[in-house]
């Protein structure tokens, strides 16, 4: 109630500056305090409320777009072609507020927040890249995903969704060398120098096939010898095109594409799509699939850390300690399989449960790595994290303040080294999280070390949580009996024929899910991920937006390693814990 009041207070305060008129509220699934502004007042409006509210909204989570022009539900919303719209969050009312702006024209433009949120830089660039709306007086407004040659903005109603509905792509000689020469790299077009008054400067592509970026990633390096002044990330090598995948596939045959996002994190990607279609859906999950649910989270949990401590450490000259990690993601993936039937991608997750009930001996299997996996993190500890070398490739390395992380919408374990003590998963439980007892690790330094020391004791905790599981785990069904279950039970397939019908059609054509629109976040991996759906009240999504961690970190880089070495930016990055497809999609 103290949220809803304080909201309430909030929109009162907007209006008497406003006008009445000027702003209105919308209700929707997720309860997230929802409103909506004119164009010319926005920058008022996100100004307020990040920099004169009490406890103020201080963090952009994201920004994103909708296209309205073929949607059917919009009751009591203003007549838009798109809408923009602005999820910010306030860690001191531990709280969220969405700001909507109603568009109209095929090209539309909103003036740019990049003033109030340098972060909000790269999701400008997103929204313009997907749905052609523009942002006057952004610093550098052009594609960010897709290539620079791309006709059209992929994620509006009109573009095709299927190879199908495209003509087969060709790549002739005069064609690749016209991509070949828009990828060219114009130092001028990102406001960095070609020399100074004591020498020229040196541009230098790092990536996109270094090994220590990870994947496709090119950042442009602007050198003074070895010392970097400038960096320009390139992203969109790894671009799939999730999001609009998302408003083709039904509800439920997305399950297996959010696996592809964070692809070192499995279940943690399906947590957060799955309770957002259950918010939509109305649906409540049975308490054994949630502790199910965790106990799997977890599990992946320390897989994704193990395979960052390993690569991270080999990143800064380390060689054994990967073959060590990966050897025991190895063991939790034994576990896994075995319960799931699928190792990285086990697609397992259902609306409103799991696929199936624990074999047996799946306990035996828990015991046997909760058992086994502490004594191998204290000898990594000593092989590693105690290494003089070590300490000084990562300690006071890529610092990041608390004010800075927030300012820039850095989350999770990054977020935690900084010192703040946020995890989402005591903050706002879900899945029942808040049956659990486990404690949040903190650091203060916000450096390469500090990222490693948090993520190392997250491991820990996840073993207390997984341990809980095996002690505690309740009786009764796996899924939820509810009739827009995906699919629906499998003990009344062959009932009837009746009920054998209805299971035909919820696995093909799945759930039709009520109209409305919820976006419910998890703590994943490398952050905060978050769904963001929207039903028409048809078989699929109107809209999917996914909020990854990876894409608000990747954003942070030029300011990480400013006035560092080349060989700094090896460590930062291998600090971050990024995936490529979290930050591409």
């Amino acid at each position: 109630m103290a949220a809803l009041s304080s909201c309430s207070e909030i929109m009162e305060k907007l209006q008497q500056r406003l006008g009445e008129n000027a702003v209105t509220e919308q209700l929707t699934r997720d309860d997230i305090p929802t409103f909506w502004v004119n164009p010319e007042n926005l920058r008022e409006v996100l100004r307020y409320l990040k920099m004169e509210v009490d406890r103020p909204f201080r963090t952009l989570y994201d920004l994103t777009a909708i296209d309205e022009r073929v949607r059917t539900y919009r009751q009591e919303q203003p007549a838009a072609d798109f809408t923009a719209v602005y999820h910010l969050l306030s860690y001191e009312r531990n709280q969220d507020v969405r700001i909507k702006v109603a568009l109209k024209g095929e090209y539309p433009s909103l003036p740019s927040a990049v003033p109030i949120w340098p972060s909000a830089n790269w999701y400008e660039r997103e929204v313009f890249d997907m749905f052609g709306i523009s942002f006057e007086e952004h610093p550098h407004l052009r594609r960010i995903l897709m290539p620079p040659t791309w006709q059209g903005h992929p994620l509006r109603k009109e573009h095709p969704a299927r190879a199908t509905e495209m003509e087969p792509f060709r790549l002739p000689p005069d064609k690749a060398e016209a991509e070949e020469k828009a990828l060219q790299f114009h130092p001028e077009q990102y406001g960095m120098r070609k020399h100074s008054e004591n020498g020229d400067f040196m541009f230098l592509n790092f990536g996109p096939h270094h090994p220590g970026v990870h994947g496709l990633l090119r950042i442009v390096l602007e050198l003074d010898g070895e010392v970097i002044v400038d960096a320009m990330p390139d992203i969109g090598y790894h671009h799939r095109g999730a999001e609009k995948m998302g408003e083709r596939q039904s509800w439920h045959t997305f399950i297996p594409y959010t696996d592809r996002i964070d692809y070192l994190a499995g279940f943690l990607n399906e947590m957060p799509y799955v309770l957002a279609v259950e918010k939509l859906a109305g649906i409540e999950v049975p308490d054994k699939p949630k502790v199910i649910r965790v106990m799997m989270c977890e599990l992946f949990r320390i897989i994704s850390h193990l395979v960052y401590y390993g690569t991270f450490a080999q990143d800064t000259g380390f060689m054994s300690p990967v073959f060590y990690t990966f050897n025991d993601r190895e063991r939790a993936f034994e576990i896994i399989e075995a319960i799931a039937g699928g190792r990285m991608h086990p697609a397992w997750f259902r609306i409103g449960g799991v696929a199936q009930d624990l074999p047996k001996g799946w306990d035996r299997l828990v015991r046997d790595f909760v058992t086994y996996l502490p004594r191998r993190l204290d000898e990594y500890d000593k092989i590693v994290m105690k290494n003089g070398i070590w300490k000084a490739r990562t300690k006071g390395v890529g610092a990041c303040t608390l004010d800075e992380a927030i300012e820039w919408g850095v989350t999770g374990p990054n977020l935690r080294a900084c010192g703040l003590e946020w995890d989402l998963r005591k903050k706002r439980p879900y899945s029942g999280y808040d049956q659990f007892e486990f404690d949040i690790p903190t650091a203060s330094g916000g450096d390469c070390y500090d990222r490693c020391v948090i993520r190392i004791e997250e491991m820990r905790q996840s073993l207390r949580i997984i341990e809980q599981c095996l002690k505690n785990m309740p009786d009764g069904p796996y899924k939820a009996d509810h009739p827009l279950a995906a699919p629906p039970l499998k003990e009344k397939t062959m009932r009837d024929i009746e009920t054998l019908i209805d299971h035909f059609l919820g696995v093909s054509w799945g759930p039709v899910i009520p109209p409305g629109e919820a976006c419910v976040g998890a703590e994943a991996a490398k952050g905060h991920k978050s769904y963001y759906l929207i039903s028409d009240g048809n078989t699929v999504s109107y809209r999917t937006r996914i909020r990854t961690p990876s894409f608000a970190h990747i954003q942070t880089v030029p300011f990480l390693c400013r006035g560092l070495m080349v060989a700094d930016l090896v460590a930062i990055l291998g600090s971050l814990d990024y995936v490529l497809a979290d930050v591409d999609r």
